[in-house]
C-alpha cells in the first residue's frame, strides 16, 4: 500500500509544469515587427555563459537568428562576462547554436530567405533548468505601419474609456 502512495507522488511530480524563470526580454520586437508564428529553441552554451545568463545578464536588443546550411545561429545576442569565470570565461557577442529539428529549421529556412522574413528572439528563459529562446518569425513593420498600429491602439483606448464612462453614469 505505501508503494502505491509513493508511486502516486512522483507521477503528480512529473505531470506538474516546469516553471519557466525569465532572463531578458525583446520589448521592441513587437513594435517593430509584424509576428506571425512563435517558437522555441534550445541553446548551445559555455558554463559561464549559463552562469550568467542565472544572474540575468542579457541583451536581446539587436539579436536575430540566422539558418547557415542545415543549422540555426543566435546573432548578435550579448550575454555579460561572468566576473567569477576568469580566464575560462567567454566572449559576451557571438554567434550561439540553435537547437531545433531540422524539419523546422528547412521551413523557417525557406521563408526567410525567399518571403522577407526575419527571425527575431522574443524572450530568453530556463524551463526546467535548460535555457531557451523563443523566436518569432516576423516581417518588418515601416514607419507608416507603426504609425497605424500606435492610432489603432490609441482609438481602441478612447472606446474603452467611453464605455467606462457610460457605464458610471
Amino acid at each position: 500500500m505505501s508503494k502505491k502512495a509513493g508511486g502516486a507522488k512522483k507521477a503528480e511530480k512529473k505531470s506538474a509544469a516546469p516553471d519557466v524563470q525569465v532572463v531578458a526580454r525583446n520589448r521592441r520586437a513587437g513594435f517593430d515587427f509584424q509576428i506571425e508564428e512563435r517558437l522555441e529553441a534550445g541553446l548551445v552554451l559555455q558554463g559561464s555563459e549559463v552562469k550568467s545568463l542565472r544572474a540575468g545578464n542579457a541583451n536581446l536588443a539587436d539579436a536575430y537568428a540566422q539558418p547557415r546550411g542545415q543549422e540555426l545561429f543566435l546573432v548578435n545576442c550579448r550575454i555579460g562576462e561572468y566576473d567569477k569565470a576568469g580566464l575560462f570565461g567567454h566572449a559576451p557577442v557571438r554567434d550561439r547554436k540553435l537547437l531545433i529539428g531540422r524539419k523546422e529549421i528547412d521551413k523557417l529556412g525557406a521563408k526567410v530567405e525567399r518571403s522577407g522574413y526575419t527571425l527575431i528572439p522574443t524572450q530568453l528563459y530556463f524551463r526546467g533548468g535548460w535555457a531557451k529562446v523563443e523566436l518569432a518569425l516576423a516581417k518588418g513593420r515601416t514607419h507608416e505601419d507603426r504609425r497605424g498600429a500606435i492610432a489603432e491602439r490609441e482609438s481602441k483606448r478612447e472606446m474603452d474609456r467611453a464605455m467606462v464612462r457610460g457605464r458610471r453614469r
